[in-house]
């Protein structure tokens, strides 16, 4: 469990990282939800509805495998450190169905150098994901649209998600291909600015997000040695709104 600390305003704000790798799910649930308004019934009984880019993301983990001490206690601590609803999360959502990966099919992330063949201090590699696009000119805040520019990814990045400093959108139908550069529609609107030539990610995008509810992850000890829980997630649209203002 990792914990990031981030500036907004004159407040510093903890962000907790959910353990992908301890607590994981067998299924991850990331849905967009619409919002749109309504021009009222007709006399016929239409309701003409207008789509708004005002959605929002909701991330439900099912059956997360909760069974050694050290799955509990990490439970138990993200628990206490989010304190409900207050709580900051980054939450990862699976994708790996819908994934532009080059063969496909998943392909786990790689371990390199850096750029002058260097390691880390304990001479170890980094770890590089088997996705590469990044952002092609500036995406303002409130965009719906954006020019992804593919490095190493299938020649498709329709109907795909991906995030951008815990930020996650989904693309749609594709407007137009000029080369390697792909323009597409993206929901929800663009939550924060994504400079020029940012890397993308597309192998584990993650949402931020607050607990659905403030007993979200309530447990429990029983004589079963094996238990599986679930946790629901709703994306963080306060923090975004301030961050803006």
């Amino acid at each position: 469990m990792g914990i990031l600390r981030v500036k907004l305003s004159d407040d510093w704000y903890d962000i907790i990282q959910w353990p992908v790798e301890l607590l994981t799910p067998e299924e991850c649930r990331p849905n967009l939800v619409p919002f749109t308004r309504s021009g009222g019934r007709s006399l016929g009984g239409l309701e003409p509805t207008t789509r708004t880019d005002l959605g929002y993301w909701t991330v439900e983990l099912v059956d997360i495998a909760v069974h050694s001490t050290e799955q509990r206690r990490t439970w138990n601590a993200i628990s206490q450190r989010l304190a409900g609803r207050s709580g900051l999360i980054a939450v990862p959502v699976w994708t790996r169905d819908a994934a532009p990966y080059v063969s496909g099919e998943y392909e786990p992330p790689g371990l390199v150098p850096h750029d002058d063949d260097s390691l880390f201090d304990d001479d170890t590699p980094y770890e590089q994901g088997a996705i590469s696009v990044v952002s092609d000119g500036v995406t303002p805040v409130g965009a719906t649209t954006i020019r992804l520019r593919i490095i190493n990814a299938v020649s498709d990045l329709v109907g795909v998600l991906f995030s951008y400093e815990h930020a996650s959108y989904q693309t749609g139908p594709v407007i137009e291909v000029n080369g390697d550069i792909w323009t597409l529609p993206i929901s929800p609107a663009v939550r924060a600015l994504i400079p020029a030539g940012s890397d993308l990610e597309f192998d584990m995008p993650t949402c931020l997000c607050r607990l659905a509810d403030d007993r979200g992850m309530d447990g429990g000890v029983n004589s079963i040695v094996f238990e599986q829980r679930a946790v629901a997630f709703v994306e963080a649209t306060d923090y975004w709104a301030s961050l803006v203002a």
